[in-house]
């Protein structure tokens, strides 16, 4: 049972340092992930389509950098920027989404890379403390295991 519990502190352990080493490289791939999503974007019901408009309409924001990514998408020629970056679902009008000047006052104008980041890294302080928690106890497991372990082959000897 210690023997496990190592292995899977460790598997933690190596797990958080990665993350925190490749910490760069991983908000790199999320970027560009994030514009392929945009530039794959249609209204159909697909996984990614429905993570941008959950992000968008979650975070307030618009675009990867700002509103006007869209502008370079094929969905923006068909039918404008998306409903989900509407500041107000009654006041947005297929028409004004289409006008990049007019959806500007109608639409968030923040872009969503910058509001995901930040709120990961908001919140990677609470993360990094149940970790933390989390980790204590599994020492105290390895600890209270080998002690057991311990008692067990100090007392086979004693009973005859």
């Amino acid at each position: 049972y210690a023997m496990l519990l190592s292995l899977i502190f460790l598997i933690v352990l190596v797990a958080a340092v990665v993350g925190f080493v490749f910490r760069h490289e991983i908000k790199t791939n999320f970027e560009s992930n994030l514009n392929l999503a945009l530039r794959d974007y249609n209204v159909t019901a697909d996984r990614h389509s429905e993570a941008v408009d959950t992000i968008q309409r979650t975070l307030h924001c618009c675009g990867v950098q700002n509103y006007s990514d869209w502008e370079r998408t094929e969905y923006f020629t068909q039918r404008g920027i998306p409903q989900s970056c509407c500041k107000s679902q009654d006041d947005c009008s297929e028409e004004d989404l289409k006008d990049l000047s007019k959806a500007k006052l109608k639409v968030f104008v923040d872009g969503c890379f910058f509001l995901v980041t930040s709120t990961m890294e908001s919140k990677m302080s609470i993360v990094a403390g149940i970790s933390f928690g989390i980790a204590c106890f599994q020492l105290v497991g390895i600890i209270l295991a080998c002690c057991l372990s311990q008692y067990i082959t100090n007392n086979q000897y004693e009973m005859v």
